[in-house]
Parts: structure tokens; C-alpha cells; sequence
């Protein structure tokens, strides 16, 4: 099945596996996607148990998209939470710790050895100063459909900890390897989600997080809290204006003396094609998140 290129992933949150409270609350979250997260936040000791309650948690599966992450697959553990996630039928599967292509293909082939269909895609953490380097690569297996590769994960705090880059409000020294991401997940033609704003009590910061997220072209932003969902939904839905101005751009050209025209004149400024098309991404992106 053709992955849906205006899913809405706005607001992505992580909760552990071995968090029984924070699973109980899944159904009520307005988040567009779950990470059931059998990695970093579960301890080396809870990892085994926290494989084995999988089958419990999508039992009771929500609406929302549901994506497992699990152990780096060449690691300890890996192979396991691969084969235990793939028995849920998730909707994804979040590899970390990627460096190359091969890291992606490999977990790849391991699917299609169990699952013939292509129902069950893969997310990749863009994590590593390794990972960066191979970026253009990584994000051109998107343009496979038979890698599954449907979705880029900006592992911020990862980066930070692997360059021993500081760690500004304004993350100015993430910002180039960010617009790296970018540049590559749309070449690829995929999904990409910003990486985590730690501090979940700071609303505001983490608003303003989002925004700048949303302005440099993410899709949507990985979450730590339920609280910060609402913000995130807000900061990743197209405003009224920007409909209004997309409606108009289409409405315009579809007028027969607009038929074939390059360039059209609207409310005072030169209108392109590509605005159109861009008019119309926008429209199919709200649709979607509407439906």
C-alpha cells in the first residue's frame, strides 16, 4: 500500500513500553502518532518484559498511527523487538542508531522475509555524525518503495552528545545539519520529524521550538510529554490565512481565461504555477489532517 504523502504527523509522541501509566493514556491523546519506544527509555533490565507487552498494547490499538522503536538492529536485542513488533501489524518501524543505507536495507530484507506485504513501513533516526554524512543517500531509498523507507527522525539530543555541540534555546549550531535533514527528506520524498524539546514544562519555549521547526519545513515534532501536543498541533496545521490564500491561488487559475497561463496577477502580486502547486499540497494537507 502507497504511503499517504499528507499523513499528518504533527505531534509524534515517545512513550515507553515499560510505562504502564502513560500507555493507559494512549487512547485519549490527540497526538497524530504514538512511538511505542522499546530503546532509550527503557532500562537494560526492562527490555525483555517490555518486548513481551507488546501484544497487550496493540490489542487495544487507538486510532492514531502506531510506531515501535525498536533496539539498533544490529545490536543486542534488536532482531527480537524486530520480529515481536512485526507480529503487531504497527503501522512503522523506527530503526536507531542508523549510519548508512545498508543499516536501513538490512532491516529491510528482514521484514520481507516475514511479512510479504509493504504494510509496514520504516522510520530511521538521523542520529549520528554518520548519519549526517550519508544523509543524501539514506534519504533516496525513499524513492524505493520496495526499502519502505517512509519517514526521517531528527535524534537531537543524540547529536548534541555525539559533537559535543552546545545545546542553545536557539539551537543555532543544530540548524545546518537540520536544513540538511530537510533538504534530503524531500529529495527522498519522505516524512521528516524534529527532534525533542526536553524541558516539557517550558510551554512556551517549546511553542516557539515548533514553530521555528514548522518554518524551516518539518512535518511535524517528536514529543516527551502530553502536554506539549496541543502545540504542536497548532504550530503544524496551516493557519486560516494561508487556506484563504491557497483557495484563492486555485480558484483563480481555474477560471477559463486563466487556462494555460504561466504567471496570473492576484490581488495586486504575480501568481507562478508553482504557487498553484504549492496551493494545492497545502489543501490535500489540511484535508487530510481534517479527515
Amino acid at each position: 500500500m502507497a504511503e499517504n504523502p499528507y499523513r499528518p504527523r504533527r505531534s509524534v509522541l515517545y512513550i515507553p513500553a515499560a510505562n504502564e501509566r502513560a500507555l493507559a493514556k494512549i487512547a485519549t491523546l490527540a497526538c497524530d502518532t504514538v512511538i511505542i519506544d522499546l530503546e532509550d527509555a527503557v532500562a537494560s533490565g526492562e527490555k525483555a518484559s517490555a518486548r513481551d507487552r507488546l501484544g497487550a498494547i496493540f490489542a487495544n490499538r487507538p486510532h492514531c498511527e502506531m510506531v515501535v522503536r525498536i533496539n539498533r538492529f544490529g545490536g543486542e536485542g534488536g532482531p527480537e523487538d524486530l520480529t515481536a513488533a512485526l507480529a503487531c501489524q504497527p503501522d512503522g518501524i523506527l530503526l536507531p542508531k542508523i549510519d548508512t543505507p545498508r543499516d536501513i536495507l538490512e532491516a529491510g530484507d528482514a521484514l520481507d522475509e516475514a511479512d510479504s506485504s509493504d504494510e509496514v513501513k520504516l522510520w530511521a533516526m538521523i542520529e549520528t555524525p554518520k548519519a549526517l554524512i550519508n544523509i543524501a543517500a539514506i534519504a533516496e531509498l525513499g524513492r524505493d518503495p520496495a526499502s519502505r523507507l517512509a519517514c526521517l527522525v531528527a535524534g537531537t539530543n543524540d547529536l548534541i552528545k555525539e559533537t559535543g555541540v552546545q545545546a542553545t534555546a536557539d539551537r543555532r549550531y543544530l540548524v545546518p545539519w537540520l536544513m540538511q535533514m530537510v533538504l534530503a527528506a524531500r529529495a527522498g520524498g519522505i516524512a521528516l520529524l524534529d527532534g525533542v524539546f526536553n524541558d516539557f514544562r517550558n510551554l512556551d519555549g517549546f511553542a516557539r521550538e515548533c514553530a521555528d521547526s514548522a518554518g524551516m519545513g518539518f512535518d511535524g515534532k517528536t514529543l516527551i510529554h502530553p502536554s506539549q501536543v496541543e502545540a504542536a498541533n497548532a504550530a503544524f496545521t496551516p493557519s486560516d490565512q494561508a487556506l484563504a490564500e491557497a483557495k484563492a491561488i486555485v480558484t483563480a487559475f481555474a477560471k477559463p481565461e486563466n487556462a494555460g497561463k504561466g504567471v496570473i496577477a492576484l490581488e495586486g502580486r504575480m501568481v507562478e504555477r508553482l504557487h498553484l502547486v504549492q496551493a494545492e499540497k497545502l489543501l490535500a494537507k489540511a484535508a487530510s489532517i481534517g479527515a
